[in-house]
C-alpha cells in the first residue's frame, strides 16, 4: 500500500493567535456533530471544519474504507497526526466551529466552547443507517467495530478515554428536541461565552 497522504494546506503555525470565537463538538457518531456544528457556524457567521470529512477524505484518496482506515490508524498514529495538525491549522485561524472525536481534547485549551453531544443507542443507530443508507442491524455491527477500534486508538496513542466528558463545558442530549430547538441551545451557549468574552475584554481594557 503506499503512504498514506492528505493534500490539504501544509503545516501548521507555532501557536494559537488571538482570535474571536473557537468552539467544538464532539460527540459518538450519530448525534449530530456535523449537522450542529454547521448549523451553529452558519448563525454565527463563522467558519465549520468537520475532522470527520478530513477523515474521509484520507480514506477516499487511499482507496480505503472508514473501517480499513481506522485499523491502519490504530497501529500508525501518523494517519491521526494528519487530521490533527489540519484541525489544528484551522483553529489557529479564529472564527471556527470545529466538529470531530478529538476536536475538545485537541484544542481543549484554547477553546471558548467545547460541546458534547450524545444520544440513546437506537436514535444514533437509526440516524446513522438513515445517513449511510444501511439497514438497523448493519448499522449496528458497523458502529460498534468502528467505536471499538476509535477507544482503543485513542487510549493507545493519545491515553485518554473517548468517553470522557470532563473537559467539556456544555453536554446535551440531541434526542431531547428538535433539530431547530437543539440548535438554538447551542447557539445561546455559545452567545453567552461571546457576551462574556466581550465583557473581560472591555474590563481588561480599563484597566
Amino acid at each position: 500500500m503506499p503512504e498514506l497522504s492528505y493534500r490539504g494546506d501544509p503545516g501548521i503555525g507555532t501557536g494559537l493567535r488571538l482570535r474571536s470565537m473557537i468552539i467544538t463538538v464532539s460527540g459518538p457518531h450519530g448525534t449530530g456533530k456535523s449537522t450542529y456544528a454547521a448549523r451553529l457556524a452558519k448563525d454565527l457567521r463563522i467558519r465549520h471544519v468537520s475532522a470527520g470529512i478530513l477523515f474521509r477524505r484520507i480514506a477516499h484518496e487511499n482507496n480505503l474504507s472508514l473501517e480499513d482506515l481506522g485499523k491502519k490508524a490504530l497501529a500508525d498514529n501518523s494517519i491521526d497526526k494528519l487530521v490533527d495538525d489540519r484541525t489544528l491549522k484551522e483553529a489557529e485561524k479564529g472564527d471556527v466551529v470545529i466538529d470531530g472525536q478529538l476536536a475538545g481534547w485537541m484544542i481543549k485549551d484554547k477553546a471558548d466552547l467545547t460541546i458534547y453531544l450524545t444520544a440513546p443507542e437506537d436514535v444514533r443507530l437509526e440516524r446513522i443507517a438513515k445517513r449511510d443508507k444501511l439497514d438497523i442491524e448493519d448499522a449496528r455491527v458497523q458502529t460498534s467495530q468502528r467505536e471499538s477500534v476509535q477507544r482503543e486508538r485513542y487510549l493507545h496513542h493519545y491515553g485518554f478515554h473517548v468517553e470522557d466528558r470532563s473537559i467539556y463545558h456544555l453536554i446535551l442530549d440531541t434526542s431531547l428536541g428538535s433539530i431547530d430547538d437543539t440548535a438554538r441551545v447551542l447557539l445561546d451557549a455559545a452567545l453567552m461565552v461571546k457576551r462574556a468574552k466581550r465583557k473581560d475584554r472591555d474590563q481588561r481594557n480599563l484597566k
